[in-house]
C-alpha cells in the first residue's frame, strides 16, 4: 500500500482547520487591540477637542473682521450692540439696530443673524456658532426641539452697548462707541466676542456688573463657556483671538438669572472682568 505524504501546511492537531488560529491566539488578539484602542482612544478625543477650538477660534476671528470692517465703513463707530432680553421674563428691553438679533434659545431659523448689521461683511451662518455647541433651540416654555442652535457667542457690553435706546439703563453700562475711543483697557485686552455657556445664552450682549455702579457685586449675569477643555474662546478689539482655560469648571446653579460667584471661581471671575470698560470716568 503507497504511504500517505502530509505537507508542513496541513500539519496541527487531528480535525483542526488548516491555517485556523486557536482560540488562545483570537482572545490575544483582541486584547491587543482593546490595549491599542485604550491608548488611541484618548489621543484621539483630544485631537477633536482641539480641532474644534481652532474652528471655534477661526469663526470668532472671521466674526472680529466682519466688526472692524463696520468701524471702517461707519467712520469709526463700532457695530451697536442693542438686543438686550429681560433674564427673569425672557421678553426684550432693547431691540435697537444691532449686530445680532434675537434670541438664541428660540431662534429656528437664522434670520436674526442675516437681519443683524454684520452679515453683509461675511454671509455665513456658521460662524455664529460654535462647532463643540450641542444645545438645541426650545419653545418659550423650555420645551427641546431637537434643531441645533444659530448662534453660540455674545459681544461684549463695553462695545458700543444700549447706546441710546434705553438712556437710564445705558449710564450703567460703560461702553466705548468708536474705535479709536478704546483705551481702558487696551484695545489688546478689550474683550468684544465670547463664547457663552449653552445654559446661560439668550440675547446678544454679554453682560456683566461694572465697578462704577455696582462695586464688587460677584455676579455672573452672563456666563462663559466651558465646552473647550474648561475653557472658553474670546477675541479683542485689536483682532486677535485667545483661548481661555478656568481654573474652576462653568456651571449654571441659577437658569436665566444672576449668579453669585464662590470664592474658588473668583480669580476667573476678574479676569472676565478685567476685559470690560469699568466706568464711564475711564478714557
Amino acid at each position: 500500500m503507497k504511504a500517505r505524504s502530509q505537507s508542513a501546511g496541513s500539519a496541527g492537531p487531528p480535525g483542526s482547520t488548516p491555517g485556523a488560529f486557536s482560540l488562545v491566539e483570537l482572545l490575544v488578539v483582541i486584547a491587543m487591540i482593546a490595549i491599542l484602542a485604550g491608548l488611541l482612544l484618548p489621543a484621539l478625543s483630544r485631537s477633536k477637542a482641539k480641532a474644534l477650538t481652532v474652528a471655534c477660534l477661526n469663526n470668532l476671528s472671521q466674526l472680529q473682521r466682519c466688526w472692524y470692517l463696520y468701524a471702517l465703513d461707519h467712520a469709526d463707530v463700532l457695530p451697536p450692540n442693542n438686543s438686550v432680553y429681560n433674564l427673569n421674563t425672557g421678553t426684550p428691553l432693547a431691540r435697537g439696530a444691532s449686530w445680532c438679533l434675537g434670541n438664541a434659545r428660540l431662534d429656528v431659523e437664522p434670520t436674526n443673524i442675516q437681519n443683524g448689521l454684520l452679515f453683509p461683511y461675511n454671509q455665513s451662518t456658521a460662524i455664529y456658532r460654535c462647532p463643540a455647541d450641542r444645545s438645541t433651540v426650545e419653545t418659550p416654555e423650555g420645551q427641546p426641539l431637537g434643531l441645533p442652535r444659530t448662534r453660540s457667542y455674545n459681544m461684549s457690553q463695553s462695545v458700543n452697548g444700549w447706546p441710546e435706546y434705553d438712556p437710564f439703563l445705558a449710564q450703567f453700562i460703560p461702553s466705548y462707541k468708536k474705535l479709536t475711543q478704546i483705551q481702558n483697557p487696551p484695545p489688546s485686552r478689550l474683550m468684544v466676542f465670547l463664547d457663552v455657556h449653552e445654559d446661560a445664552i439668550l440675547d446678544s450682549l454679554f453682560g456683566m456688573p461694572t465697578l462704577q455702579w455696582w462695586g464688587d457685586a460677584r455676579q455672573w449675569w452672563d456666563i462663559p463657556a466651558n465646552r473647550h477643555s474648561q475653557g472658553c474662546n474670546l477675541s479683542f478689539a485689536d483682532g486677535h483671538v485667545e483661548h481661555w482655560r478656568w481654573r474652576v469648571p462653568k456651571t449654571v446653579r441659577v437658569r436665566l438669572a444672576a449668579q453669585p460667584v464662590p470664592d474658588e471661581e473668583l480669580p476667573d471671575y476678574r479676569r472676565v472682568q478685567q476685559a470690560v470698560r469699568q466706568s464711564w470716568d475711564d478714557p
